[in-house]
């Protein structure tokens, strides 16, 4: 069992001895940091200004809407043009939004701090197309690739577990608007850093139709993304519905250990799952993963005591990562010609709108009803996406070697 671990992480490392491949995978976690930040930064700052759970669930919300409007667009700029330009223009736009936020009465002028939010978000720099542009570019095979998507699902949830750490610890030395600065700070710092690396100044889009639906002109995409929508709205509805679960529970910092231990529990997940080899069906085992997501929240949506919630946490986040390594899979089967890039925008984006959605229901549940509500508007999301996925996405395969 052991060396067949061993051997099957191989690839993993052979992925990472690749020249250029640590730094850029550095600078894309350090530049999407803000994303891991900004919900329970963006809680955390209306809490702390005396806004409501309706307004800190619209705001984290928010910051997902704009990511979902702004990360194909921004994605497709990149296909026709170069990253560096975009990316760091973005990142600076970004940085702005975010700061403007901490210098704002939040509850007076509702609407400009969701304007603002909403800005942030849009102006994200697309990463995490661009770094999967470019693995075919840095790597030398499909294998090695396909690694790569494995390493690039786990990473991604430092974070999750890095972002909500980041916040408690700038918000506990320096005050309530420190997490959403430091968000500022870091993401401009990142996009710099990846932008200005060798393949990233080298890469340019490949020539393909240009046609308005782009991606979305698979119908099989779109229903693979419709299902990452409903995922999204199952991880989205956990950051606030946590937060309110922790306030009531008379312990509030316990909300980033609880949104930390999701994100370890997420890494944890993504790490083993790197060593599952590649199937013959992706979309049987997606639809299987979707179903383990499902069913990891409803431990934690039955517990009554927080401390408790903290292993359960853990469980509740550990079948995400192999959900978005599959579903990343998918794409590249179900992209149609020249637009795998904006394919990969357009899988954040229905992420994002799912998030953005669970933020907000989460938030009026958490007002309305309770925070265990919240809980269990995560198990039905994961629920949803596994019903989406019955029908199968794309015919099985032969196995890779």
């Amino acid at each position: 069992m052991l060396t067949a671990v061993v051997r099957n992480t191989r690839p993993i490392r052979d992925v990472l001895r690749t020249a250029g491949v640590p730094r850029l995978l550095a600078a894309d976690l350090i530049g999407r940091l803000p994303t891991g930040m900004a919900a329970l930064a963006l809680v955390l700052l209306a809490r702390y200004r005396g806004a409501d759970y309706t307004l800190a669930g619209l705001l984290a919300g928010g910051f997902a809407v704009g990511q979902a409007i702004g990360g194909p667009v921004l994605a497709r700029l990149v296909d026709r043009t170069r990253q560096p330009p975009v990316l760091v223009g973005a990142a600076f736009v970004a940085a702005i939004a975010f700061g403007a936020l901490a210098f704002i009465d939040l509850a007076g002028q509702p609407i400009v701090a969701i304007a603002l939010v909403v800005l942030a978000g849009a102006a994200t720099p697309p990463l995490e197309p661009c770094l999967r542009a470019l693995w075919s570019l840095l790597l030398p095979d499909q294998r090695a690739v396909h690694a790569a998507y494995s390493l690039d699902a786990a990473a991604q949830e430092l974070l999750f577990v890095g972002g909500p750490l980041v916040v408690v610890a700038s918000v506990s030395v320096f005050g309530g608007t420190a997490g959403i600065l430091v968000a500022a700070a870091v993401g401009l710092v990142g996009a710099a850093w990846f932008a200005t690396a060798g393949p990233a100044r080298r890469w340019r889009g490949a020539p393909g139709e240009r046609h308005w639906a782009g991606a979305l002109r698979s119908g099989r995409l779109a229903r693979l993304l419709v299902m990452l929508v409903f995922a999204g709205g199952a991880v989205g509805t956990f950051t606030v519905a946590v937060t309110a679960f922790a306030e009531q529970a008379g312990v509030r910092p316990a909300a980033g250990w609880l949104v930390t231990a999701n994100g370890l529990g997420a890494l944890i997940g993504g790490l083993v799952y790197t060593a599952v080899p590649a199937g013959r069906d992706p979309s049987a085992r997606l639809r299987l993963l979707a179903g383990c997501l499902a069913l990891g929240f409803l431990p934690l949506a039955l517990t009554p005591n927080v401390w408790i919630g903290l292993p359960l946490a853990v469980l509740s986040g550990l079948f995400l990562p192999p959900v978005l390594a599959c579903a990343f899979i998918l794409v590249d089967q179900l992209a149609p010609p020249g637009t795998v890039t904006e394919a990969f925008a357009w899988v954040v984006t229905a992420f994002s709108v799912g998030y953005a959605t669970g933020s907000a229901v989460a938030g009026y549940l958490a007002d309305h009803v309770g925070a265990a509500a919240g809980l269990w508007a995560a198990v039905a999301g994961g629920v949803l996406a596994t019903l989406v996925s019955v029908p199968r996405f794309a015919p099985a395969m032969s196995q890779e070697g």
